[in-house]
């Protein structure tokens, strides 16, 4: 089989699935956006003659599973306990197949500073950062970066607490966001060329996706609000597309990950990447890329959707 070609589909009776929890919600702050991709994945399921229902959150998956209603989990819980390896931990525990990247690929990656330190070791290059633990003087660590920068969490998603520095009075709000956050932050090097996306389908890097912000940055309105966003796919050509889905495949294994996610990578003026972070539930929302990668093999959302699922079908690796 080719490097980028997927394989036929496993299965093709929807009865070999059982019924199947599509996990959505819950109380992170990403619940909003977990709420329409999992309405989104539900319908999907079901057009295909899955059985499928939706539970909301993991204390009603738990009452659910105890109760024998389900026999395997479609997880689209962003952010939080969805995606931090204890949901994957339970899962586990209680023998019930789910999708995704299992306990150690999904407790890594919720981790930015842990992700590129192990990319680092495996010689993967990702952008420069400074490590904040709670106290930390956000000044000193830029002075050592250099402008700009981003001043973000280590452990949300969806743009949430990031702020773009361009200059030192730009830098109070970021201060301000830190006294008030009890977990650690980092300061990233602000790589100013193209900002790209590679969704991960089992052994297969999907198309690179190119990403233009109407406004500076792709921050949380223009992932989820804005028309005006543009999603340029394939983001890349000949030997730069290559590299780049051979780049995300290592770093999505090199974190421990299997089943499917996406990588987001930025590219330097001079045409060198840096790795930026991994998303194990990614969104399935109107906006959302991994569809819009899958599309362009030629898988719609509704077989998307079906081939995730056939991933808990097999032994986790």
């Amino acid at each position: 089989m080719a490097a980028h070609q997927l394989p036929p589909l496993r299965v093709d009776d929807a009865a070999a699935f059982g019924r199947v929890a599509v996990l959505m919600g819950g109380d992170s702050s990403e619940r909003e956006v977990s709420l329409d991709s999992g309405r989104n994945v539900l319908e999907a399921l079901r057009a295909r003659g899955i059985k499928a229902d939706s539970v909301d959150g993991v204390a009603n998956l738990v009452r659910e599973l105890q109760e024998g209603h389900f026999d395997r989990v479609f997880n689209i819980l962003h952010g939080g306990v969805g995606e931090n390896g204890v949901l994957q931990g339970l899962l586990d525990a209680l023998r019930v197949p789910y999708t995704g990247p299992g306990v150690l690929g999904s407790a890594l990656t919720m981790d930015k500073i842990r992700t590129k330190q192990v990319w680092l070791a495996e010689g993967l290059p990702t952008a420069r950062f400074v490590r904040l633990p709670p106290g930390a003087d956000i000044a000193a660590a830029v002075r050592e970066l250099g402008l700009p920068v981003f001043i973000k969490p280590s452990a949300e998603g969806s743009s949430v607490g990031v702020f773009r520095v361009t200059s030192e009075a730009e830098l109070a709000p970021a201060i301000e966001f830190a006294r008030g956050y009890d977990g650690e932050l980092l300061a990233e090097q602000l790589v100013a060329g193209g900002e790209y996306t590679v969704g991960i389908l089992g052994d297969v890097a999907l198309p690179s996706i190119r990403i233009v912000p109407a406004g500076d940055w792709y921050d949380y309105h223009a992932k989820y609000v804005s028309d005006d966003t543009q999603y340029i796919c394939p983001g890349l050509e000949g030997d730069a597309e290559e590299e780049i889905r051979r780049l995300s495949l290592a770093a999505f294994r090199a974190a421990g990950c299997s089943g499917w996610g996406r990588v987001d990578v930025m590219r330097h003026a001079d045409g060198r990447f840096a790795l930026m972070e991994v998303n194990t539930a990614p969104g399935m929302t109107s906006h959302s890329l991994v569809p819009k990668g899958a599309r362009q093999l030629g898988v719609e959302f509704d077989e998307l959707c079906w081939r995730i699922l056939e991933q808990t079908l097999e032994p986790r690796p």
